[in-house]
C-alpha cells in the first residue's frame, strides 16, 4: 500500500522505501525459486554421434550433380588386430573357441548354438593369445588394423557383452567401414584420436557384462558398416539401457573378417566396397520405409538406379546377419507382393543362409517371414 494516515486522520501519500521495493523483491525471488527446484526440467536427448570416418576426409553424400571427391581405400598398409600372424594359415588354434568341443566356434557365422539347441550367430572373429603372464592373463597387445579414427570407446566392462571396447571407422569409396575390438582389459585411446596401422589401441582381455573366464581370454575382432545414424534415437525412445549411442553392436553389422583378409590379401588396392560385391545375399526382402534409409544416404554407392521418393517401395539384399549389400526401388509387380502389409520376404538363398543363426527371417504358413529378431532389426534400420 503507498498510503498512510496523520495524527488528523487525513491520508497523506508517501512513495515507497527503497528497503520496501527490495524486501518485496526478495520475497517474490525466494518462492520462484522454490517453485522451479520442485519442478522436473526435462532435458533433450543428447544427438548421437555421427557417423563420419577420418575427419580430414569425412565421407557424406555430394551435392546433386557433383561427383563426390574420390577416397583411396585405408586397406593397402593392413596389419592384423595382434601379432598373431597365422589367421589365414587355417589353423584353428589360433582362436579362442566358445566351446573347446567344436573349434569352429571362435570363427564368424552360425558356428554356435544357444539356449534350446538353436543355431546362434557369431558377428566376428575371437583371436587367442600369443602370451599370458604368471597369472594367467593375456598380455597381447591390440592393434589398429588400419588408419581411421577412434570413433567410440566403451571403458565400463558391465556394460555390455563386448566389456571394453574400441570403435574405429576408416575411410573408403563405399563410406564409413567401422573396425572393433572387444573384450580388452586395459585401453590405449580416446574417441576422436586418429590412428595409424599397428597403432596400439589396449591389451587383450575377458571383460564382458557376462563372465568370461581368463582362459578363455581374447579379443574379438569386427569389421562391417554401421546400419543407421538415427539409432541412438530408436533406441533410447525404446528406453533401452545400456546406452552407447550409435556404436552399440545392434548397429554394428560385420561381415566375416577372415573373407575380408583374404580377398584384401589377393586385392591390395581394392576397397570394401569391392568385397561387398563379391559376397551373395542370403535374402531379399520389399519393404515401404517412411522415409529415405539413412543407411543408403551414407552408402550411396550400394544403392542401385533411381532415387527414393516417398511411398516407394524398397527392395533389400541382406546378408545373414542383415547387411544390406544393396538396395533399389521395387517393381510394379514386387510392391504388389506386399499386399496389404509394409514388408515381405521374397527371395532366400538356402545355401548362404545355412543355418540361420541370426534368425532375421524365418519360414511360415505362408513361406518365410521376418521373425521376431528380424522385425527388431528392420525397425532399428527404417526408423
Amino acid at each position: 500500500m503507498g498510503a498512510a494516515f496523520d495524527v488528523a486522520g487525513q491520508s497523506v501519500y508517501k512513495p515507497r522505501t527503497f528497503f520496501c521495493i527490495m524486501q518485496k523483491l526478495s520475497t517474490t525471488l525466494f518462492f520462484s525459486v522454490l517453485f522451479f527446484a520442485g519442478c522436473k526440467i526435462e532435458q533433450p536427448l543428447a544427438p548421437p554421434q555421427p557417423i563420419t570416418a577420418v575427419p580430414e576426409q569425412p565421407v557424406m553424400m555430394a551435392p546433386a550433380n557433383v561427383p563426390p571427391k574420390p577416397v583411396a581405400p585405408p586397406w593397402q598398409d593392413l596389419v592384423f588386430p595382434t601379432a598373431q600372424t597365422g589367421l589365414l594359415s587355417g589353423d584353428l588354434r589360433v582362436f579362442m573357441p566358445a566351446n573347446p568341443a567344436h573349434p569352429d566356434s571362435g570363427l564368424f557365422g552360425t558356428v554356435r548354438n544357444g539356449a534350446k539347441g538353436l543355431s546362434r550367430f557369431h558377428e566376428g572373429l575371437d583371436i587367442a593369445p600369443l602370451h599370458r603372464d604368471r597369472r594367467g592373463e593375456p598380455t597381447d597387445e591390440v592393434h589398429a588394423v588400419a588408419k581411421g579414427v577412434v570413433a567410440y570407446v566403451s571403458s565400463v566392462a558391465g556394460n555390455s557383452n563386448y566389456g571394453k571396447y574400441v570403435v574405429l571407422l576408416h575411410n573408403d569409396p563405399v563410406g564409413a567401414v567401422y573396425t572393433l575390438y572387444a573384450h580388452l582389459a586395459s585401453l590405449a585411446v580416446k574417441p576422436g584420436q586418429t590412428v595409424q596401422p599397428g597403432a596400439p589401441l589396449g591389451v587383450m582381455g575377458h571383460t564382458s557384462s557376462s563372465a568370461i573366464p581368463r582362459e578363455r581370454g581374447h579379443v574379438h575382432f569386427e569389421i562391417g558398416l554401421v546400419n543407421n545414424e538415427r539409432f541412438a534415437y530408436w533406441y533410447r525412445a525404446q528406453k533401452l539401457k545400456p546406452d552407447h549411442g550409435n556404436f552399440h553392436g545392434q548397429n554394428l553389422t560385420g561381415v566375416d573378417p577372415l573373407a575380408f583378409l583374404r580377398w584384401q590379401r589377393q586385392n591390395p588396392e581394392g576397397s570394401f566396397r569391392d568385397f561387398l560385391a563379391t559376397q551373395p545375399a542370403a535374402f531379399e526382402l520389399v519393404v515401404i520405409p517412411a522415409h529415405a534409409l539413412d543407411f543408403f544416404r551414407r552408402h550411396p554407392a550400394l544403392w542401385e538406379g533411381a532415387a527414393w521418393r516417398a511411398g516407394a517401395a524398397v527392395v533389400l539384399s541382406c546378408t545373414e546377419n542383415g547387411l544390406p549389400l544393396k538396395g533399389r526401388l521395387a517393381t510394379e509387380a514386387e510392391r504388389r507382393s506386399l499386399g496389404r502389409t509394409r514388408v515381405a520376404v521374397t527371395k532366400i538363398d538356402a545355401a548362404v543362409l545355412g543355418r540361420n543363426g541370426s534368425h532375421l527371417v524365418t519360414p511360415g504358413r505362408r513361406g518365410w517371414m521376418l521373425g521376431q529378431s528380424g522385425e527388431h532389426w528392420l525397425s532399428a534400420l527404417c526408423y
